[in-house]
């Protein structure tokens, strides 16, 4: 197995710069830097032969995935009340998506003793969310049908932007990757989270008249497109990522929180979103949560990598 600046070296400044840009993502300021290379042999909550492994070492498509979550998260007036009155998106956006990637990259890279922890104190913070939202409903963070709608979403954008943009997958191997994210949901308290592509459908449908739209759905668009969310040349692309994110948002739903043609990609930006994220696919990360745990579990830093 080998990576694509292996095979030419004229991309290895490219890939010192993602690697740099990743590692940027995941530091989070007054916290110490999580070493996903300890405690050595040490398994994580998933195995390293899962399609989750496969799926979450791209950036390019976590960073698309994750808005969209975000976008499908704030749909549902009771989530997007306690997103938007219990975080720090407002005030400082880079620091809250450099906390969900840091918990994402965790929950599925990291040491079993690290993980587990981690995610016990996620629940705890949350159990001190709650409220009611504009139109009176309450609202508890942990409440299991939004925990589940948390979770869906994520699942949601994270293989969709993968398949999407990075690599094809079949059927089964989207099942896998849904498959594969039920038991840490389950630490998460998303106790129903699908298992399947049919069950996630189910939930989306589910879901649908409950979903609204918001002006708040605008604003937090804005904030992304003027937080310095990606370091330097990178941030020329930072818009059509963020298009390419509402591009991948179900026709339903888009339509309904207002999400028209203006707001998804332009013609020439797919295919450059395509070649960023096909890009990202082959390029090892040395620093990236991805390649740290392989080297902790005794396997090859390029594990994750196949041949092209």
């Amino acid at each position: 197995m080998t990576d694509l600046a292996t095979r030419w070296p004229l991309l290895r400044p490219v890939q010192r710069r993602l690697d740099i840009a990743a590692g940027e993502m995941l530091r989070v300021p007054g916290r110490p830097a999580i070493d996903f290379s300890r405690p050595p042999g040490e398994p994580a909550l998933v195995p390293a032969d899962s399609m989750s492994w496969r799926v979450f070492k791209n950036p390019v498509t976590l960073f698309i995935g994750g808005v969209t979550a975000v976008l499908l998260e704030l749909a549902e007036p009771r989530v997007r009340t306690g997103v938007w009155e219990h975080s720090s998106f407002r005030g400082d956006p880079v620091l809250r998506l450099r906390r969900t990637g840091l918990a994402a990259m965790v929950t599925v890279y990291g040491a079993r003793s690290l993980a587990e922890p981690m995610i016990a104190g996620v629940v705890r913070r949350h159990e001190a969310v709650e409220g009611r939202t504009p139109a009176g409903q309450p609202y508890r963070a942990n409440d299991l049908a939004l925990l589940n709608w948390v979770q869906v979403t994520a699942s949601f954008g994270f293989i969709e932007a993968y398949r999407r943009y990075a690599s094809p997958l079949s059927l089964e191997e989207v099942d896998r990757f849904l498959a594969e994210a039920r038991p840490a949901a389950r630490l998460y308290g998303a106790l129903d989270a699908p298992g399947s592509m049919a069950e996630m459908k189910d939930l989306f449908d589910d879901m649908r008249g409950r979903l609204e739209p918001s002006p708040i759905v605008f604003e937090f668009l804005d904030i992304l497109r003027r937080a310095p969310l990606l370091p330097g040349p990178l941030r020329l692309i930072q818009g059509a990522l963020l298009r390419a994110a509402v591009e991948l948002l179900p026709d339903g739903v888009r339509g309904l929180l207002g999400l028209g043609g203006r707001h998804g990609l332009r013609r020439w930006e797919a295919p450059v979103v395509r070649a960023a994220a096909r890009l990202a696919e082959g390029l090892l990360l040395p620093a990236s949560p991805a390649v740290q745990s392989c080297l902790r579990l005794g396997l090859p830093a390029n594990y994750l990598y196949p041949p092209r």
